[in-house]
C-alpha cells in the first residue's frame, strides 16, 4: 500500500502491510467498535467481488453515489487481491442505508422487461428486510451484509437468525456480515471474528463488549441505567 495515506489506509490492522483474511465457514461475522473499519473491510471484499459499494447485486448501479456515498471501501479494494475456490459469480450486497434506492431500482427494472416488480417497499421497514434477505439468500452465492440488524427488532434478527443458520447448515453459500448484534453474533458454528486497534482475531460472542454489555443491562437494568447517565462514569466490563 505504498503511497497511500489518510483513511482507510491508515487503519491499525493494515499498517504493517502484511494482511491476510481466510474464510473457512459458510458464516463470518466481523464485529467491532464504530470507526474500527469493519464496514470498510466489508465493502472492500464486496468490491473486490465486483459489486457497486452503493450496495445491489452484480451489474447493478442503483444509486447515484459520485457525491453522495462513501468510497473508502472500493478504495481498499484496489490494493487487495482475493482468490476464490469455487469462483462464484452471483450474490449480493445489503446495505441499510441503501436499501430504499436499491428495492425501488428491482421495481422499476422488473417493470422494464414487463415483470412483476418484488415490491420490497409495500412492507414495513423491517418486513421488507426479511422478505429481501429471505427471497435473494435462499440461492448460491456469496453474500455481503452491512450492520443488517439496522432496521429489524429483535424478533426479525431471530428471523435473520434463521436464514443464516439455514446457510450456515447446508453450506451453499458464503456470507460475510458486519454487525453489533450479539443475537446474529451467536449463530451457531459461525466464525466471529472481532476488529480493535490491535488487529483482527478469532472470537467468542461471550467474551465480545456487546455482549456483556447486554448482560449487564438485563442483570440489572436500573443499575445499568444509573451508570449509563452518570457522566463519571466509565464501562468496564
Amino acid at each position: 500500500m505504498a503511497g497511500k495515506n489518510g483513511y482507510p489506509f491508515g487503519l491499525p490492522w493494515l499498517r504493517d502491510g502484511s494482511f491476510d483474511l481466510r474464510f473457512t465457514t459458510p458464516v463470518t461475522i466481523l464485529i467491532g467498535e464504530n470507526g474500527t473499519g469493519k464496514s470498510t473491510l466489508v465493502e472492500a471484499i464486496a468490491a473486490l467481488c465486483g459489486f457497486d459499494e452503493a450496495g445491489g447485486g452484480k451489474g447493478y448501479r442503483p444509486v447515484d453515489h459520485e457525491r453522495a456515498i462513501d468510497k473508502s471501501g472500493a478504495e481498499l479494494a484496489e490494493v487487495f487481491r482475493g482468490a476464490w475456490l469455487p469462483r462464484v459469480t452471483t450474490g449480493w450486497f445489503f446495505k441499510a442505508e441503501s436499501f430504499f434506492s436499491v428495492a425501488r431500482y428491482l421495481d422499476e427494472a422488473a417493470q422494464d422487461v414487463g415483470k412483476p416488480p418484488p415490491d420490497f417497499l409495500s412492507w414495513s421497514h423491517g418486513e421488507g428486510f426479511v422478505r429481501f434477505f429471505e427471497e435473494r439468500m435462499s440461492r448460491q452465492g456469496i453474500y455481503f451484509m452491512d450492520e443488517p440488524e439496522s432496521a429489524l427488532s429483535p424478533k426479525r434478527q431471530l428471523e435473520l437468525l434463521r436464514i443464516l443458520n439455514t446457510i450456515q447448515e447446508r453450506a451453499n453459500a458464503q456470507v460475510i456480515m458486519a454487525t453489533h448484534s450479539p443475537i446474529l453474533m451467536a449463530l451457531p458454528n459461525a466464525r466471529l471474528l472481532e476488529i480493535t486497534r490491535h488487529g483482527i482475531a478469532e472470537t467468542n460472542y461471550r467474551d465480545t463488549q456487546h455482549f456483556k454489555l447486554y448482560r449487564s443491562f438485563t442483570s440489572d437494568p436500573e443499575q445499568f441505567i444509573a451508570d449509563a447517565i452518570s457522566e463519571d462514569e466509565e464501562f468496564d466490563f
